[in-house]
């Protein structure tokens, strides 16, 4: 073999070496790396100026992220108090808060997603708001009702079949924005309906309370809740779903299967609720609402799950993530469970969990709450 020809074969050999680590190390890269999340463990009981009230309406629904401009936003849910604890799918709307902390003081801004008439499917309220940064841009997902069904106010029963005119109408939506702070453009049909074709699909009758993460490839998985068709107006059994995109603005494709399902509860009405989504290293990670303590075993607090294709679900290694009752400074207990789970992160790492809950036992007024998940 000449010195020529041994040179190029050494050459050849050198890249072919370079080429099979550097394929190994894009493999390894891509493998799935659960991350042992124990939220519950650095929980810290709520300082008392961790509330964002307003005197004049319910507060409801908080999805905080920090914007372009360094700020924290919280977009919310709010509605007159004058109309009643269950106006929430009559007069509702989405509003925008500002701090300059994450846990607040939060000032109202302006009203994001108003009320815009009965020609549309979103016209009557907007309500259950979750936001998902992608490329560039910000979505926000959410339900609107629309009915010109009269309502006797204020509105402090969900038993009767006026307000059922409401709640039936709950489809999900998607509005898209440059800045959190900016006008929000929104569609003239919902990104996900409800699926009639069979009367034992789950969610033949309402979906709502939608959350949308993507993975790392850019696909966008959307977690949303169902309401079977039931024997009158009030439909059957609710449980969650999964639906596929490609794009934020849909369509987003339904898995045929519920998810947080645990196989041990099916004849209960309802096992999970308000799931907060986020996808890192390989995995789907949701807190959800434990709702009849499935998950923890406590009844009302939330709980941490897993999945590794957005398909099947688990509890994590450490499910729990707040109880309920919860804890305000000083050791006092809440009078109200916290629902509608938000988690704020930075640099990776969880700091913040907003929620909702109710000020009082006769639900005269609601505010949104920030647990601080270290210690100062």
């Amino acid at each position: 073999m000449s010195f020529q020809i041994k040179i190029k074969f050494g050459i050849i050999l050198l890249l072919s070496a370079a080429f099979s680590i550097n394929i190994y190390a894009q493999a390894k890269a891509t493998q799935p790396v659960l991350i042992d999340y124990n939220i519950g463990d650095s929980v810290q009981p709520v300082p008392l100026n961790n509330k964002f009230i307003d005197p004049d309406y319910y507060i409801w629904c908080g999805s905080v992220m920090k914007n372009k401009d360094g700020k924290y936003y919280m977009l919310y849910s709010r509605w007159p108090k004058k109309d009643g604890y269950y106006s929430w799918c009559i007069t509702c709307e989405i509003a925008v808060a500002v701090s300059e902390k994450p846990e607040g003081p939060y000032k109202h801004l302006k009203v994001a997603l108003p009320a815009r008439g009965l020609k549309y499917w979103d016209g009557s309220a907007t309500h259950n708001p979750s936001l998902t940064f992608y490329k560039g841009k910000y979505y926000l997902y959410y339900i609107g009702t629309c009915s010109a069904t009269a309502i006797n106010f204020p509105a402090n029963s969900m038993h009767s079949p006026e307000w059922y005119s409401y709640r039936n109408t709950q489809r999900i939506g998607v509005a898209v924005a440059n800045s959190l702070d900016g006008d929000w453009k929104r569609f003239d049909k919902p990104v996900l309906d409800v699926d009639k074709s069979k009367d034992n699909n789950f969610d033949y009758h309402v979906v709502t309370n939608p959350s949308v993460a993507a993975n790392d490839n850019g696909k966008l998985l959307m977690v949303y809740k169902q309401v079977a068709k039931g024997s009158d107006y009030r439909g059957g059994k609710v449980r969650f779903g999964g639906a596929f995109a490609t794009s934020p603005l849909g369509p987003f494709i339904k898995e045929p299967k519920s998810i947080f399902e645990t196989g041990s509860e099916t004849n209960a009405h309802m096992i999970a609720e308000d799931p907060y989504l986020w996808y890192k290293n390989g995995y789907y990670y949701a807190i959800v609402r434990d709702v009849i303590g499935e998950f923890t075993g406590n009844s009302g607090g939330w709980a941490l799950l897993l999945s590794p294709d957005g398909k099947n679900w688990k509890a994590a290694a450490h499910p729990k993530v707040i109880s309920n009752p919860f804890l305000w400074e000083g050791g006092e207990k809440s009078i109200s469970q916290l629902e509608r789970p938000c988690l704020l992160m930075e640099k990776g790492k969880p700091i913040y969990l907003f929620g909702a809950t109710r000020g009082d036992k006769s639900q005269t007024f609601s505010y949104n709450v920030a647990v601080p998940l270290f210690k100062k």
